[in-house]
């Protein structure tokens, strides 16, 4: 089995991280220059934040090297990061492309040298993202929000400066139990300090404009999504919802796509979806607060049964 080192941060050159992973930005032909299927999910070590206590957050992401194929990864041996138990809060549905800043491991101040190992095993090959407390690896809000796309192609718009991360609130609690094809639904409340101010993404570009850019480049404005986190089977959700993974294909709905707007929040920024399950399990739904830049999740395991 092929085993993969992977070391990637965000806080380095962004241009040299796209360069590691192949994530150069594609036009509406992506399909032809990359799989729709079939390819392994990546762990990627995204760098690492300081807490008011001293202690440190280490940030994760994946990039699903699938342009279509969603991959589902058990907690397992083929799904572990470690020390610290197999299970520590990542994903085992993996989306396709690039997802940035999933996963926060907290270690204490005295860490030190010392590693946390994402290892991820799909398609026959074993990639591993290690994490440590290297300067180069260090992040704060601008970093994340010129990771992100809120500071436009080349990154540092001035309006990111500033920025508070949304706020979020979903009704009801955070485990429930549904059966299959009823559609239960979602309500969850989100308001933002409106920075970065709510900006379009630029109609389609040449390839060399989009091979010139410096850093990635969304739309901003408020935005939610629910989207699966765990869980094999199938879900629909009703609105469709905005896609939270970097698709910059022409004609999708999704912040990274050409010309793509920030649609208005809803009255009093609730938020009403309804997610059907396809399959019995157990799955996690995590709901997304985005304003381009920054972002607030919460999670929602759901049991369901026939």
């Amino acid at each position: 089995m092929a085993a993969e080192r992977i070391r990637l941060s965000t806080a380095l050159a962004w241009c040299g991280a796209l360069a590691i992973a192949g994530l150069g930005a594609p036009s509406s032909r992506a399909g032809a220059q990359v799989a729709v299927a079939g390819q392994d999910v990546v762990p990627v070590y995204e760098g690492w934040e300081q807490n008011s206590d001293g202690s440190f957050n280490l940030l994760f992401g994946y990039f699903n090297r699938n342009w279509e194929e969603e991959v589902d990864v058990p907690i397992g041996p083929d799904n572990t990061i470690e020390p610290g138990g197999l299970d520590q809060g990542q994903p085992t549905h993996f989306l396709p492309r690039r997802n940035r800043f999933l996963v926060r491991i907290r270690v204490p101040k005295d860490f030190g040298n010392k590693e946390v190992v994402w290892t991820l095993t799909s398609r026959g090959k074993t990639t591993r993202a290690y994490a440590t407390l290297k300067p180069d690896y260090f992040v704060d809000d601008l970093v994340i929000m010129n990771n992100n796309g809120a500071g436009g192609p080349g990154g540092g718009s001035p309006d990111t400066h500033g920025n508070k991360a949304p706020t979020l609130q979903v009704d009801g609690g955070t485990s429930r139990s549904v059966k299959v094809g009823e559609p239960v639904a979602l309500t969850a409340l989100a308001t933002d300090d409106g920075k970065p101010r709510t900006r379009p993404m630029p109609s389609a570009q040449s390839e060399a404009a989009r091979a010139a850019r410096g850093t990635p480049n969304s739309a901003t404005g408020l935005r939610l999504s629910w989207f699966v986190y765990r869980g094999a089977g199938k879900v629909s959700f009703d609105p469709a919802q905005i896609e939270p993974w970097e698709d910059y294909r022409d004609g999708t709905n999704s912040p990274w796509s050409a010309g793509w707007r920030t649609p208005p929040a809803p009255a009093a920024n609730k938020w009403v979806t309804h997610a059907t399950f396809a399959e019995p399990g157990t799955y996690v739904l995590r709901c997304l607060a985005h304003d381009g830049g920054l972002m607030t999740s919460e999670d929602v395991t759901f049991v369901v049964t026939r």
